[in-house]
């Protein structure tokens, strides 16, 4: 234990040598405060991640076109009725449904937008239940909706896609054509999600002089064996399409396994970017070190005359060890600091630029985390010069110049 004497005794030194103990914490804070602001962050986008994990997603399975084009951008893949049924004739799937997806041209006045457009079965919403999405003012798109649809968020936020808002019952120009708002859908976080349109399956291709196909397929499964469902769906494809084992055009791929697929790539981005930030830290520490072995060095005479009179090996220890710990822990306290305000100014930007899903979260144990983190990396860097400091033959010190 750090006994009081000792501890107001290393406050007095460090505030003796003022500027160097604010340029070492100053060092640390930055460090700390880098790794709170990527560890935040980080921690938001697992929570946006972990809301989609509920049971109205874990059912589900999607089929895909290979390729790295958007759905309904590919069009050498077209997926049509006779896939949709194929689909729903393999063991374990429950139901199936098409969805189409386009861009689409809106326009208000003579200002003209392009937008993506989705085309899903109002029977069979698989699709908002995969995103768990839901209408927070008006309703849901019903089978037979001709000329209306349901808006994303922003079309109710001034600025974000038009200068005018759009409020329920007014018309919005989409492909040329008048349809009526029913709904507006809730903030998914994102300006691509949240300024898409909603249209039904059976309307959808009207708007287009072009024939439409779907650009991807749902289905609900039985989840207790879905890797086998998912094999079950794969050879219902490949017979109906024509395609041999291997050489598909499409995959099929469980919503478990499309979230693990993103969570590995997220952490491979948060663990790399907190490496970057701990060697700012270990930058840190070894200035800290390097301010304790000069503190020692200035104080050998000062160390003589403490142990001259009476103070043992450990409590010199303790001494230094203390100065080095306590930067570590003023260092923590303000990168958090920092690191809160930072967050928070970057978290009101996102938000304006309609990129909510990235705010960052502030649990208490990350605050708890970095401040022990910074104290404990303080009182390590410390401990090699105070461990030297009490090995200090009180004679020899005394006699050093």
């Amino acid at each position: 234990m750090i006994r009081k004497e000792i501890a107001l005794y290393s406050l007095r030194n460090l505030w003796h040598r003022k500027a160097r103990s604010f340029l070492t914490i100053l060092s640390i804070f930055i460090g700390i405060a880098t790794i709170f602001i990527f560890i935040s962050f980080g921690l938001g986008l697992y929570a946006y991640v972990n809301s989609y994990t509920t049971g109205s997603s874990a059912d589900k399975i999607t089929v895909m076109p290979k390729g790295m084009s958007a759905p309904g951008m590919d069009e050498t893949f077209k997926l049509t009725d006779k896939d949709i049924s194929a689909i729903e004739k393999a063991s374990g799937v429950h139901e199936a449904t098409g969805m189409y997806a386009r861009a689409a041209q809106i326009k208000q006045s003579s200002m003209i937008k392009y937008v993506f457009a989705a085309g899903y079965d109002p029977d069979k919403p698989l699709i908002m239940e995969l995103g768990n999405m839901k209408v927070v003012e008006g309703r849901m798109l019903k089978a037979g909706d001709d000329g209306k649809v349901v808006l994303g968020y922003n079309y109710q936020i001034p600025n974000k896609i038009f200068e005018k808002t759009y409020d329920l019952n007014d018309e919005i120009e989409v492909q040329g054509k008048k349809l009526k708002i029913v709904g507006f859908m809730s903030e998914v976080g994102n300006p691509s999600d949240d300024s898409q349109i909603y249209l039904t399956n059976d309307y959808f291709p009207k708007i287009y002089a072009s024939n439409v196909s779907y650009a991807l397929a749902i289905a609900r499964v039985d989840i207790s064996n879905i890797k086998q469902v998912v094999q079950n769906v794969e050879r219902e494809l490949r017979k109906s399409r024509g395609l041999e084992e291997g050489k598909e055009d499409f995959y099929v791929q469980s919503f478990q396994e499309m979230l693990n697929t993103y969570m590995t790539a997220l952490n491979i981005v948060v663990y790399f970017v907190v490496l970057i930030a701990l060697i700012s830290v270990v930058v840190s520490a070894v200035n800290t070190a390097n301010t304790m072995v000069t503190s020692v060095l200035e104080r050998i005479k000062e160390i003589g005359v403490i142990k001259s009179i009476g103070a043992r090996n450990s409590e010199i220890f303790s001494l230094f060890l203390f100065e080095s710990g306590f930067l570590g822990f003023i260092g923590g306290v303000f990168g958090v600091i920092l690191g809160t305000i930072f967050s928070l100014i970057v978290k009101g930007v996102l938000i304006s630029l309609g990129w909510s899903f990235l705010s960052p979260i502030f649990p208490w144990y990350l605050y708890l985390g970095c401040i022990l983190f910074a104290t404990v990396t303080g009182a390590m860097s410390g401990a090699y010069p105070a461990w030297q400091a009490s090995k200090t033959h009180p004679v020899e010190a005394l006699r050093y110049e």
